[in-house]
């Protein structure tokens, strides 16, 4: 008769149809039924497994479970997966602590402290655009009774606001409303203060997490495509063509409808070198720059040192288009007649 191998949370069971032939029962500890769970889930085999296995010889046996297929036993999905009733182990509170365990330990395992990098970079935007906005209509205002005040200059007009000089003869006359202005402009400068706290954070942490990125992009910029990815180990896992074009999904999405051309770049636009580039090389550019991207990703992700030939080789690239740019004919745009 063909004999089953069967592995249990508690053990693993060689089956000759409803006879157990032989039985390796794992401890009961909390600790090491966590271990060979771990195992499992990992595809490697216990050492319950193990001991059983080594007695097979050229024996012919079954398994529904792929890991054990994989050391050649015959894989039969309907083969028997649980043990005989005698050698069962209903201690469902036992097993509770161990998956509650082992999910804590793997929760830990995956936690990733760039997240603290991601969140400040998002704290940083949105406190851009509030700064913005405060400052836009703070600088409406203030211009309304001092025209010598350029609109656009936020933080003249913060400046303007809290100054303890006389009010000029179109300031506003009621105490409250000047009060009210003056707290408009130290909102104003504590978003500006926080923006930058959180700027020069960024910048000083990120370098010592990810070093080539850093040394190729720069901290900024490094945090920015961090934050997009969603973390070092996700960036490390993309591929170039999708390091190119992150952070121009809207732009992706509307070439996939048909209404606009394939975007070119994404936040890598925000490199000075690609920025400073002919809209003709930009594109060429960003793709270098993906590829050195995705190799720095992943050596940081492997916790390597700098390596100066990805930006060497990077500079390298640029520095061929625009020997090409000086022997090339000067582009013409032609635009379409009518």
């Amino acid at each position: 008769m063909v004999r089953t191998v069967v592995t249990t949370w508690y053990g693993t069971f060689l089956l000759e149809g409803e006879r157990v032939v032989r039985s390796e029962l794992a401890p009961r500890n909390e600790t090491e039924l966590g271990e060979r769970a771990a195992l499992r889930r990992a595809g490697r085999l216990t050492p319950e497994e193990l001991r059983i296995l080594e007695d097979r010889g050229s024996e012919a046996w079954v398994t529904r479970d792929r890991r054990l297929a994989d050391q050649g036993l015959r894989f039969d999905p309907e083969a028997g997966d649980l043990a005989p009733v005698a050698e069962r182990v209903d201690d469902r509170g036992l097993l509770r602590r161990v998956v509650l365990a082992s999910a804590e330990k793997d929760l830990r395992a995956a936690w990733d402290p760039s997240v603290h990098v991601e969140e400040a970079v998002r704290a940083a935007s949105d406190l851009d655009r509030v700064r913005n906005l405060v400052g836009e209509r703070l600088g409406s205002w203030v211009s309304r009774d001092a025209p010598e005040i350029d609109p656009g200059d936020h933080a003249a007009a913060a400046r303007t606001a809290l100054s303890h000089a006389e009010p000029a003869e179109l300031s506003p006359t009621d105490p409250g409303m000047r009060a009210a202005r003056r707290r408009l402009a130290e909102l104003y400068q504590a978003v500006e203060s926080t923006q930058l706290e959180l700027t020069k954070a960024v910048e000083s942490a990120v370098p010592p997490k990810a070093p080539n990125l850093s040394a190729l992009l720069g901290p900024e910029l490094t945090a920015r495509m961090l934050a997009q990815a969603r973390g070092l180990d996700r960036l490390a896992r993309l591929p170039a063509s999708t390091i190119q074009v992150l952070g121009a999904e809207r732009a992706f999405f509307e070439h996939l409808r048909g209404r606009a051309p394939p975007p070119r770049h994404g936040l890598l636009f925000l490199h000075p070198a690609i920025q400073s580039a002919p809209r003709h090389e930009r594109g060429k550019l960003a793709r270098t720059l993906a590829g050195k991207v995705a190799i720095a990703a992943r050596l940081d992700r492997a916790g390597k040192p700098v390596d100066p030939s990805l930006l060497r080789a990077f500079e390298g690239r640029r520095a061929k288009l625009k020997e090409a740019r000086r022997g090339a004919r000067p582009r013409v745009r032609v635009r379409p007649s009518g």
